[in-house]
């Protein structure tokens, strides 16, 4: 019975799609905003409550976002509005190292272009887009006007955060197994086989809005992605205008080096471990 409510919703939101979707020059523009729960661990049950507003209201700024997506049918653009410091009224220099810049989509090229300034020097991100292998649901929702369904996939962290960093990459990487001796006589060999680090992923979609785009490196679904759930952020869509009066230039950033993702993660991993190093230095 559920298959069939199912089937017979998406034929229904097929045949109610705006009829201007269909235009050779059709654009759409959607604004998000994400909000990421603050989890403070064992340091959070020492502090008073009082405390933990202080911390919550001086991290405003990269807890709560507001993020822009221009879109036509095959290219979409989204990047962040920036924001000011909700305690010293500046933007967050040190944050913006390790957020993502201006993101260029091409659903029918498989094709991500990205701008990132690290440290005063900018890069382009060029690559493939990432691999989203979706289960579609049955389950429905309304966002505002639209009829959305769900859908939920597994993605590697590796392609959600590639422009980020955590210094327990680098405590990582300084793990080192250890070398076997000549001593060894073990007859068994063991090969370990390790976990890639994942994120369970749950969107919501609309068909009719029949595009393949989303927020940040969500995208692959058969209508615009209206919300997404990962890990402790929530990205939703607050305000959708189809085919706005003033047309938006949808273009790829050009300026920086080139460089592919996985290139610009150990760039930045590599920069941070030297910075480590001179402090150690300095202070010895």
């Amino acid at each position: 019975m559920k298959a069939i409510i199912f089937l017979v919703s998406v034929a229904a939101s097929l045949f109610i799609l705006p009829s201007q979707l269909e235009l050779q020059e059709f654009q759409g523009q959607a604004v998000y905003i994400s909000k990421t729960r603050m989890d403070l661990g064992t340091w959070g049950a020492r502090m008073s409550e009082e405390q933990k507003k202080q911390m919550q209201a001086r991290l405003k700024n990269r807890l709560e976002k507001t993020y822009v997506l221009n879109f036509n049918k095959e290219e979409s653009v989204f990047d962040e509005k920036e924001k000011l410091d909700a305690i010293s009224g500046a933007t967050d220099s040190w944050g913006n190292n390790f957020a993502a810049g201006e993101q260029y989509k091409n659903v029918k090229k498989n094709e991500l272009i990205q701008s990132q300034e690290f440290y005063g020097k900018q890069f382009l991100v060029k690559d493939k887009l990432a691999a989203i292998d979706w289960k579609m649901g049955s389950e429905t929702k309304q966002i505002g006007k639209y009829m959305c369904f769900k859908a939920t996939a597994t993605i590697p962290n590796s392609e959600l955060t590639w422009y980020s960093f955590s210094w327990s990459e680098i405590r990582n990487n300084d793990e080192e197994k250890p070398a076997a001796t000549e001593g060894d006589t073990a007859t068994t060999e063991t090969i370990e086989i390790e976990e890639v680090p994942s994120t369970q992923v749950e969107a919501w979609y609309t068909l009719q809005i029949p595009v393949g785009h989303g927020p940040a490196e969500y995208w692959g679904l058969p209508g615009l992605i209206l919300e997404v759930s990962a890990g402790d952020t929530t990205i939703l869509c607050t305000k959708i205008v189809i085919n706005p009066k003033e047309k938006v230039e949808i273009e790829a950033p050009a300026k920086g080096k080139e460089i592919t993702k996985a290139s610009y993660k150990e760039t930045i991993v590599g920069k941070m471990m030297e910075m480590r190093t001179n402090r150690g230095r300095r202070r010895g």
